[in-house]
């Protein structure tokens, strides 16, 4: 069957592939999907000039971390993904319950690992409404990080969405802010790490995030155009 105009594809960048329908979700007041979310952190992964490491981890790859149920196998999995070596690594989690059911699930929230606190910190938009989900992921990946005594920590004062579809943007937006204070050193608010600059920030840049990934993506097609 052809494929319809919605599935065209319109800009392959690194890993990901996007399509026409991804603008369109964007656009909207839509629920951001998997290739969204996973194309804007390997932008901001880009970005990151730092000598100390960041991991940000695609949704899918968090996704089955938490859901593999046969531990040699998710050894084997994790050894290439290196995160002994990452400072900091940003887990995206979604509450999909069944690994069946590809881009499932109802909603988005962030887990952050930062080595130097030993330290997991989960920013949920929606009232923690997450935290199963989460704690199911730190569970799964703690191990593959520390030596299994990392502590977890809900991130109360985290800024709420005001709908029922932006959590993936606020998702992408705390990573941004997260992102942008490791890479200036992590000297900013040292005891209080980036969560000051998250309650302070982030709401701001949730209102212009879609607008900015949709600019974003028209610039990189317009440079993949005339190469």
């Amino acid at each position: 069957m052809a494929n319809t105009w919605g599935d065209d594809k319109i800009l392959s960048y690194n890993d990901v592939v996007l399509r026409r329908s991804d603008l369109d979700i964007l656009n909207g007041p839509n629920f951001l999907n998997d290739r969204v979310i996973e194309f804007y952190l390997s932008y901001l992964s880009t970005l990151h000039t730092s000598p100390r490491t960041i991991s940000l981890i695609p949704p899918s790859i968090a996704f089955w971390i938490s859901n593999c149920p046969d531990t040699e196998s998710l050894k084997d999995f994790m050894k290439p993904l290196r995160l002994l070596d990452s400072d900091l690594v940003i887990l995206p989690v979604n509450d999909n319950l069944n690994v069946e059911l590809a881009e499932g699930g109802l909603h988005w929230s962030l887990l952050v690992y930062y080595r130097e606190a030993n330290s997991f910190f989960h920013h949920d938009s929606f009232m923690g409404s997450n935290r199963w989900s989460a704690k199911q992921l730190y569970k799964a990946v703690s191990p593959f990080l520390s030596d299994g005594d990392a502590v977890y920590r809900e991130c109360s004062d985290t800024p709420q969405q005001k709908n029922g579809y932006d959590c993936g943007v606020h998702l992408l937006a705390t990573a941004q802010v997260i992102c942008k204070w490791f890479g200036s050193g992590g000297v900013k608010n040292r005891d209080e790490l980036w969560l000051g600059d998250v309650k302070e920030t982030v709401p701001d840049v949730v209102n212009h995030l879609r607008k900015d990934i949709l600019g974003l993506i028209k610039r990189l097609m317009s440079e993949k155009s005339v190469e």
